[in-house]
């Protein structure tokens, strides 16, 4: 038992003295491991404030330096007044009497430039306008597709969905581009005078037929001398009151 206690208080004692030898190392290794992880979300952290400091100008530099496609219709300078539609914002009151002069407050968009009567750059300025939507503009005011596929000879005339856009320098309510029906009315390039006059001279021959490009008919006048001549009389009245036009459905010009 003795024995026993002996070697109990040695292993103790060499316990003790290895604690107190051995702690500073310990104590040193796990400062460095607490300083090892939070230096790392700093060092993070700081990677990502100087990445976005970096980026930072270079997209406020493209915001500022992107032009408007509208700045191209734009004239600088310009009286404000007459700039085209697509350069100003307009408070438009729908409540004026249709047909009646009204008055708009309006403001240049970004990145135009226009000044008054006095040469004086403004931004706040008014128009005067008709109170109408676009769509009830004079045909003149506007400027529509056209269609080459339908016939203008016809009855009923034909008609065909066309997109109108109103002219720059219009001011309208509504939408500036808007759908509307309208007659068919292009022309391949045929004179009704042409027409006409070759029905009366040549028309025996069928010279009238083949000028508005009905080949099959004009076969049939010149192998039949114009019918005896009484189908070149018909021709005359058909060609003259317009009646018998090209064949590709045209009009005359």
């Amino acid at each position: 038992i003795s024995c026993h206690r002996a070697y109990m208080k040695l292993f103790l004692k060499v316990g003790f003295i290895l604690e107190i030898s051995l702690s500073p190392f310990f104590s040193l290794a796990a400062g460095s491991l607490m300083t090892t992880k939070h230096a790392q979300p700093q060092s993070t952290f700081a990677k990502s404030l100087t990445s976005t400091s970096t980026n930072a100008p270079y997209f406020k530099a493209a915001e500022s330096t992107e032009i408007p496609s509208y700045v191209t219709k734009c004239p600088s300078n310009g009286l404000c007044s007459r700039l085209p539609a697509d350069c100003m914002t307009c408070n438009t009151n729908y409540s004026c009497v249709y047909g009646k002069p009204a008055t708009f407050d309006c403001r240049v968009k970004p990145h135009v430039h226009c000044v008054d009567q006095d040469n004086h750059e403004q931004e706040n300025f008014t128009i005067n306008m008709t109170c109408q939507f676009c769509w009830q503009l004079a045909t003149t005011d506007y400027v529509c597709t056209n269609s080459t596929s339908c016939m203008t000879v016809s009855c009923p005339r034909q008609r065909y969905n066309a997109t109108c856009t109103v002219r720059d320098h219009i001011h309208c309510l509504g939408n500036r581009v808007f759908p509307k029906m309208l007659y068919c009315n292009w022309t391949g390039g045929y004179k009704w005078s042409t027409a006409l006059a070759l029905s009366i001279t040549l028309g025996g021959f069928g010279a009238d037929r083949f000028y508005l490009g009905q080949w099959r008919e004009g076969l049939g006048k010149l192998f039949s001398f114009g019918g005896l001549g009484i189908w070149t009389l018909i021709d005359v009245l058909l060609i003259g009151v317009g009646y018998v036009g090209p064949a590709d459905g045209s009009l005359y010009i």
